[in-house]
């Protein structure tokens, strides 16, 4: 049945698992496939011909595997590939990321805010058109944040380079008075503990994983997609296996078998 089909997510790496982790507790009845292509980790750098190609393909993998629905959960991937899988698949439910820039704008205090974001988010159109519709009244200070991911990517959640690494990019957002902090990739809320530790009690912190779910919940429910359960999730890489394996129970928060992805 239609309705009992998994719901494919996907992104660059091990970062979609924040969102991966909302849609479960939003939506525990449902099973799950996830895949990280982390063969091509990280999206940041890559150009939007090379990061909407890698979307086809990923897309391709997991409706063979039967997905009812797509969650692209990466800003990055989302920027450079979803309207290209919405006009190939226009019957399929097809939900992406993009940072939080309305709430973090009707947040702000200051009237400044940060967003902690890869290179290719902050330079795509997308990111371009949500500051233009919903930031016109506040100040918004961008911080590229590369080596991020690759410290995230390792399960390097605490470490000290991490840590040297968040401090040089918030400091300055600090700097400038920013009160609120966009965490613009899906890779960032696991180091929301160690940001906590960095910025006023004040700062406020945006990520968009909840909504994502809340929204995906939506979309399901209008289109008679809701199942039932028993749920299942199931792990892919394009990169080496172990490695996702190794941190799963560090971001996932429990154990699972990952398969080699060839794609």
């Amino acid at each position: 049945m239609a309705d009992e089909a998994p719901i494919g997510v996907f992104d660059s790496g091990v970062g979609g698992l924040s969102v991966l982790r909302e849609i479960r507790a939003r939506l525990p009845q449902e099973s799950l496939l996830y895949l990280a292509d982390s063969g091509h980790v990280p999206y940041g750098e890559k150009s939007p011909d090379f990061i909407r190609e890698r979307c086809r393909v990923i897309a391709e993998f997991l409706l063979e595997r039967g997905a009812k629905a797509l969650v692209v959960a990466c800003n990055t991937a989302t920027a450079a590939g979803v309207a290209d899988l919405r006009e190939r698949y226009p019957a399929l439910t097809v939900v992406g990321m993009e940072p939080a820039v309305k709430p973090a704008a009707q947040a702000t205090r200051s009237g400044v805010v940060g967003v902690l974001a890869t290179t290719g988010t902050l330079k795509s159109a997308k990111f371009a058109a949500l500051l233009d519709r919903f930031a016109s009244d506040v100040r918004v200070i961008t911080q590229p944040c590369p080596g991020l991911v690759e410290c995230i990517e390792a399960g390097e959640l605490e470490s000290p380079g991490t840590r040297a690494l968040l401090a040089g990019f918030v400091q300055p957002l600090l700097d400038e008075g920013c009160d609120t902090l966009i965490l613009g990739c899906t890779h960032y809320p696991f180091v929301k503990p160690l940001l906590r530790e960095m910025v006023p009690s004040g700062v406020v912190l945006v990520d968009t994983g909840a909504a994502v779910a809340r929204h995906l919940e939506t979309l399901l429910v209008a289109r008679g997609l809701l199942a039932s359960g028993p749920a299942r999730v199931r792990f892919w890489s394009s990169g080496d296996p172990s490695r996702l394996a190794r941190v799963l129970p560090i971001l996932w928060g429990e154990n699972g078998t990952v398969s080699n992805c060839s794609v």
